[in-house]
């Protein structure tokens, strides 16, 4: 067997059902399915049974302990010469599978992963979402865009690996968030070849709404810090973009209240200009954020949608950052995380 999909799955079965439907769709035939259910209390056994006969689908229901543990498990039990480890809340293109068949075929690889897209049928919020996480205005295109500030390190949304690969370097660390991360890194410490195949694309519908965003980005900042203290060479400049970021906003907002307050008990005129021109950058990236975001998604609501998904993306992955940075780096406390118990809900 070519290619075993392996997909962690927490409280998720109307994902889950969309992704198969997706699968049974795909041009090329050669893959298992292995749904690893992570001590869900809404599992998706049914979910999985409904695709006897259209999939070739196995079934796993463990305790939890998070997806890079699951994706383990599956793995250890997965029959594929490749493993294709995806999130629950992906759909595949039908020619998914075949782009990677074409890719590895035109030069082997031994890890590898794709980027994401939005799908018309997601929400403006998810569509929004989909945009300051990808755009190179937010992250730097390091998830697998054209332009990029920084090498392309497979997700686990999106990865494949070599299965004898996989074993050999140990598969997923138990690190809680950042642990795709923390793989890909061991993957080219050990000189594998990795590359992006650009036509593996998934849709990706990632959070439904802002406070889960925010939750999202918020660990992923803390996880960054918990990477570089494991592999300190790992930490590069567009990792800092958005702790710089967050200081530089807060800091325009209070050089423009203490402009505010000496306008108050002083000659008005005089303080205007500390009032209004920190205003002026942060009003420059809205700008930026809207034009972009809308001509990508033909819609100015989506537009004014993305420039809030782009301070919480920002800001989020920022104030985490600063925290685990104090702890870890001043404080000299042990790795950890936040959100634990309602990350996956």
């Amino acid at each position: 067997m070519k290619y075993s999909v392996i997909v962690p799955v927490y409280n998720r079965p109307d994902e889950v059902d969309e992704l198969l439907e997706s699968l049974v769709g795909q041009t090329f035939r050669d893959f298992e399915v292995v749904i690893v259910e992570d001590g869900s209390q809404r599992d998706c056994r049914a979910v999985v049974d409904k695709y006897a006969g259209r999939l070739d689908a196995h079934y796993y229901m463990k305790p939890n302990s998070g997806p890079g543990q699951s994706r383990n498990y599956g793995a250890e039990r997965a029959q594929g010469e490749y493993l294709l480890v995806l999130d629950s809340d992906v759909v595949l293109p039908e020619g998914y599978l075949q782009a990677i068949e074409e890719e590895l075929r035109r030069e082997p690889a031994d890890a590898f992963g794709g980027p994401d897209r939005s799908h018309p049928s997601f929400t403006d919020t998810q569509k929004a979402i989909s945009y300051s996480m990808t755009s190179f205005f937010t992250t730097g295109g390091i998830r697998g865009g054209k332009k990029k500030l920084d090498k392309f390190y497979p997700r686990s949304f999106n990865m494949g690996i070599r299965r004898d690969v996989y074993m050999r370097l140990g598969g997923f660390s138990k690190m809680r968030f950042g642990e795709d991360i923390d793989f890909s890194i061991r993957i080219f410490k050990a000189r594998c070849r990795c590359r992006l195949f650009p036509e593996a694309w998934v849709w990706h519908k990632r959070r439904t709404d802002m406070r889960k965003f925010f939750r999202q980005v918020y660990n992923s900042g803390i996880a960054r810090i918990n990477l570089y203290k494991k592999y300190p060479e790992s930490l590069k400049l567009v990792h800092l973009l958005p702790m710089v970021f967050t200081v530089g906003v807060i800091g325009l907002v209070v050089l423009s209240a203490v402009g505010r307050v000496l306008m108050h008990y002083d000659d008005v005129h005089r303080w205007y200009w500390l009032c209004a021109a920190p205003w002026l950058p942060i009003l420059a990236y809205c700008l930026l954020i809207f034009a972009d975001a809308t001509r990508q998604n033909r819609s100015a609501k989506i537009g004014a949608i993305s420039v809030a998904a782009a301070f919480v993306q920002l800001m989020g992955y920022g104030f985490g950052f600063i925290s685990a940075w104090w702890k870890r780096c001043v404080l000299g406390r042990d790795e950890f995380h936040a959100f634990d118990k309602t990350f996956y809900k």
